[in-house]
Order: structure tokens, then C-alpha cells, then sequence
């Protein structure tokens, strides 16, 4: 299949370099690693469907509005203030630009902060992606689903407590969903942003907190000119990057492309390994694998997301690195450099995004942190890919990494040694036929990191074991019909222990399925399509469960059950 086909083009966006969502409020434990903590509250909601729908023979002018199995954000009872943040209609790469206040009434400390955007579109139009400045802090970033000729909306919640130190002071705003507009793609993308923020501070609000203030960073802070000055007396330190491969090129699907040796239409000197490095002041401090994300055009079948996007779609989550080992460098009060760069990109090829977050926490009875830096390995980088031709190309790829830094810093509790070790692996199977009339992918990645902070008391340790899948075929035959069958997933095992005793657990399984086909390179109302979509997100441990699956069938939901 040529890739003009298998292109589903997010046209060229320009994401600018600065930082994003949170996906929950950091806590005691490495942010890198958070246990998700599942809500009783939804745990205990009772088993719920849909009344099954009967769906047309075949897609029409409308469909459901786009919805995804993850669970809504938990908010506390009680007061809450909201503020609009942006409210927009984006035609072009115009951003919004505006601005912010804290809100009224809410104190100054919060128990959570939700983002909720609401979109609407309408006609024909791709898959884009956006961004959302306040004071310089990318606090969201997203993509947006493909319209039906009737119209569609859809909403997006974060929880984006993080950012609270953002927050409670006034700053620009600026948001961009770079949009084209003309007699063609006539969907015009209307959003609307607004924060509601949930009081913790009593005395501020003259009623009952609706729950203890939020454990969050003391300081939210982007980069300048490539570099971060902290403050002297940081005694924990989180990097956020938001690292999205796009832009309607090669890197859009990254996870496909091949060594020059394979005739096959994006290219990669060393293959599809992709792994995101964050470096302080020149040396590697930090590796992680980036999520393989597929927007709502991608592996040519726009059919197939038109209700149910695929994991992380609307919700681009942060890969995290704690900096913490560097803290004692950090607090010398100069500016160090931070640099991300993605292995693998050819040179001189754009389409990644890389904005970075700096969170830091401080040490209230110090007016200076020192530490040291005291170990840091880096193994050897394996990364093979090997072509075999034939009637059927295949190129089978294996790739790996380690990274183990560990530092102190001496507090006003004491000495605390952190220690973070990080391997990464990656095996995939690539297979095609000539003119790419069939294109094959079967996927794994995972990212498996310990962080270990040592200090008074038992030693507390969080693991993390992140498993990414993907495993589809695309088919072009008789009559131009375009088949696509996909198969994805992003599954997390979270485990914190203290003294080698588990304290809590939590085991996420978001999984998605889709089949669908229609007739490639004809007008829209003669494609006849017809697809099945479905997602099951499983989030289950020591706080709780939810459980929850959706089925679509040719735009029409049949399925929506919850319950554990």
C-alpha cells in the first residue's frame, strides 16, 4: 500500500517546544512511577449497559460522539470556582492568545484541579494536534477526532493538580490547534477550556475544605534558552517531557520505518527503535521508551476511531524522568542545560515534539541543599534490525537499554539516597509486499524503571513495568477495498513497597481491537465502510477497581458496561 494512502496526515503542526498535561497529582512517590489509585467511589458503581443499539448496514453521515472507556476524573464534594481558560474557534495556526487569574473564593490551596476541554467540529476534516499555555507551562496537549459531515463533540478531562504552583498566579495564556480550512476540509475545530479548582484552604473559603491541600510541586518551572536555574534548596526534582511523534511524516509512524536497504517508502538509517534521552549539562540522565500513539486518521483507516480513539489519543501523557540523583548539581544556583533528543530520528528530520516540564519540590527548612552525584552506568545501546527480502519483505528488530544513576542530597531530615535504574527493550516484526499493498506490524515495548529513595526510616521503592503493544495488518485489494485490522495496547504493573514490604499496587490494562474496511480513493459517500471498534480499561490494585468496555459497530455504540 503506498504511503500516500497510509498517511493519515496531521499536516504539518507546529508544536512549540515548552511542556504538558499532568495526568495526576504528584505525590510522595517517584512522579515517575505514580500508583494509580483507582476511586472507591467508581469501584463501587454498579455493573451499567447501554440498551444495545441496532447499527446501519454500513457507516452513514453521523455517528456516535467520540467517548473512550478511561475512567472520569474523581472530584471531592463541596465548593468548587471555575475559571474559562480558552474559548476559541481554530481555522488556521493562529493561536488563542489571552489570559488568567486565579480564581475567587477557592483560597490558594487546593485538594484538585480538573482541565475539562469541550470541542465540537463539524464537515470534513484530519486529525490535529494542540497545545495549552499558562505562563509558559504546557499544563495540556491533545488530538482531535475526525468529524462526521453532521457534526460531532466530544470532552477531554485532566487531572492537572501538578500544576498548582502555575496556577496560583495570573499569567498569558496561549493555545494552538493548528487547523487548515477550505473548500475542501471545512471543519472548523470550537473548543473551550475551563479549570475547577476544589478549596483546601478553610479560613480562605469560610465553609468546609473539601479535602486535605493536594501534595504537589513547589515549583513549576520550563526551560530558558535550553537551560533551568532551581532553587538552591530543591530536594526533589521531576522532568516532564511530552515526546509525540507527528507532524503527517515518517516520524507520524515511526514504529514503520526501515533501514535504506529495504525497499519499503519511510525511511530510517538504523530502523524503527526510538527511545527518548533527557541529558543535564551533556550527560544522560534519563531514558524512556516513547508511547507508539495512533491518531484518529492513522493506519489509513480513519474508520476505525471515528468513535473510539486509541489509547492515549486524546490524553498524550508525559514520559517522566526523575532528575533527583542531580538535585546536588542542580543546586549550585547557575543554570544547567537540559537537552531531550529521540535515537533514531534521521538527521535533519523533523516531526517530534519534545516541551519539557521541570517540577521541584523543596526542602522548607533549608535555605541550601547540597548532594552528589555517586553513580552513574550506562550500558552499551543494542539496537539490530535485519531485512530479509522475498515476495513478502520482513524486517525483524530488537533493541534495548539501561541507565542506573544514583545520588544524595543532605537535607534538613538527613542524608536521602535516590537511586533510579531504567531498562528498555523492543522487538518487532515488519511485514510487507511489494507497493506495500499489504503492511504488517506486530510490536512490543516496555519500560521497566526502580526507583529507590533511601534516607530515615526503611527504604521505600517503587517499581514500574510498562508494556506497550501493537500488532495490525492493512490490506488493499480487489476493487480498492482497504482493510484494517489493529490491535493495541498500554498496560502498567505499579508496585511501591517500604522496607521490602508492599504498601500498594495497581495493574492498568487498557486495551483496544478494530476491524474495518471501506473502498480507498473514491468520494466519500461511495466508500461503503463498514468497521467494528471496541475498548476494554481495566484499572485495578490496592485502591480499588474499574472496569469498563465499549463496543461500536458502523458509528453505533452496542456496548457500554461497567463494573468490576
Amino acid at each position: 500500500m503506498r504511503r500516500r494512502i497510509c498517511m493519515s496526515m496531521l499536516a504539518g503542526v507546529t508544536l512549540m517546544a515548552s511542556t504538558l498535561l499532568g495526568a495526576a497529582p504528584a505525590q510522595a512517590a517517584p512522579a515517575s512511577a505514580q500508583v494509580a489509585q483507582p476511586s472507591t467511589q467508581v469501584a463501587q458503581s454498579s455493573a451499567r449497559a447501554t440498551q444495545p443499539a441496532d447499527p446501519p448496514a454500513e457507516f452513514g453521515t453521523d455517528w456516535h460522539d467520540p467517548l473512550t472507556a478511561a475512567p472520569p476524573v474523581t472530584r471531592p464534594a463541596g465548593t468548587s470556582c471555575e475559571v474559562t481558560v480558552a474559548e476559541a474557534q481554530f481555522r488556521d495556526f493562529t493561536p488563542y492568545r489571552g489570559t488568567y487569574a486565579p480564581p475567587r473564593g477557592c483560597g490558594e490551596r487546593w485538594s484538585k484541579v480538573v482541565l475539562r476541554l469541550d470541542g465540537k467540529v463539524k464537515g470534513r476534516q484530519f486529525d490535529r494536534l494542540g497545545y495549552l499555555h499558562i505562563g509558559g507551562v504546557e499544563v495540556f496537549r491533545t488530538s482531535t477526532p475526525q468529524p462526521s459531515p453532521d457534526g460531532i463533540e466530544w470532552s477531554v478531562e485532566k487531572d492537572v493538580t501538578r500544576y498548582s504552583d502555575t496556577f496560583r498566579g495570573d499569567h498569558d495564556v496561549e493555545m494552538l490547534i493548528g487547523n487548515v480550512v477550505d473548500d475542501t476540509y471545512t471543519g472548523i475545530i470550537d473548543v473551550k477550556v475551563a479549570l475547577t479548582f476544589y478549596p483546601a484552604d478553610t479560613q480562605a473559603t469560610g465553609e468546609q475544605a473539601t479535602g486535605k491541600s493536594a501534595v504537589t510541586p513547589d515549583r513549576v518551572l520550563t526551560l530558558q534558552d535550553g537551560t533551568v536555574t532551581t532553587p538552591r534548596n530543591s530536594e526533589r526534582i521531576v522532568a516532564e517531557v511530552y515526546a509525540t511523534g507527528s507532524g503527517g511524516g515518517c516520524e507520524e509512524y515511526w514504529y514503520l520505518t526501515v533501514p535504506d536497504a529495504a525497499p519499503y517508502s519511510c525511511k530510517a538509517d538504523e530502523g524503527p527503535y526510538r527511545e527518548v534521552q533527557i541529558k543535564v549539562d551533556g550527560q544522560l540522565a534519563g531514558i524512556a521508551a516513547p508511547f507508539p500513539t495512533v491518531w484518529t486518521g492513522g493506519w489509513s483507516n480513519p474508520f476505525l476511531w471515528y468513535v473510539i480513539p486509541g489509547p492515549r489519543a486524546f490524553d498524550i501523557k508525559p514520559v517522566e524522568y526523575d532528575l533527583t540523583p542531580f538535585a546536588g548539581l542542580f543546586n549550585d544556583g547557575r543554570p544547567h542545560r537540559i537537552d531531550v533528543s529521540v535515537v533514531g530520528v534521521p538527521e535533519g528530520q523533523s516531526g517530534w515534539s519534545t516541551p519539557v516540564n521541570v517540577l521541584v519540590w523543596q526542602d522548607a527548612k533549608s535555605e541550601r541543599v547540597t548532594g552528589k552525584l555517586t553513580a552513574h552506568r550506562a550500558g552499551d545501546l543494542a539496537n539490530s534490525s535485519t531485512y530479509t527480502p522475498g515476495s513478502e519483505h520482513r524486517l525483524d528488530t530488537k533493541a534495548g537499554h539501561r541507565l542506573t544513576v544514583s545520588g544524595y542530597v543532605d537535607t534538613s531530615h538527613g542524608r536521602v539516597t535516590t537511586t533510579v535504574d531504567r531498562a528498555l527493550a523492543n522487538s518487532s516484526v515488519h511485514r510487507w509486499t511489494d507497493g506495500e499493498n499489504t503492511d504488517a506490524l506486530k510490536g512490543t515495548w516496555t519500560d521497566d524503571e526502580t526507583v529507590t529513595v533511601d534516607g530515615r526510616g526503611p527504604a521505600k521503592s517503587t517499581r514500574a513495568h510498562r508494556t506497550y503493544t501493537m500488532d495490525g495488518t492493512t490490506t488493499l485489494g480487489a476493487g480498492d477495498r482497504l482493510r484494517t485490522v489493529l490491535s493495541l495496547g498500554d498496560r502498567a504493573a505499579v508496585v511501591e513497597t517500604r522496607g521490602g514490604r508492599r504498601t500498594a499496587w495497581s495493574r492498568l490494562d487498557d486495551s483496544y481491537a478494530g476491524d474495518a474496511t471501506y473502498t480507498a480513493n473514491v468520494p466519500r459517500d461511495q466508500r461503503h465502510a463498514v468497521g467494528t471498534t471496541s475498548e476494554r480499561y481495566r484499572l485495578y490494585g490496592s485502591g480499588g477497581c474499574y472496569d469498563r468496555s465499549l463496543v461500536t459497530v458502523q458509528g453505533t455504540l452496542t456496548k457500554d458496561r461497567e463494573g468490576c
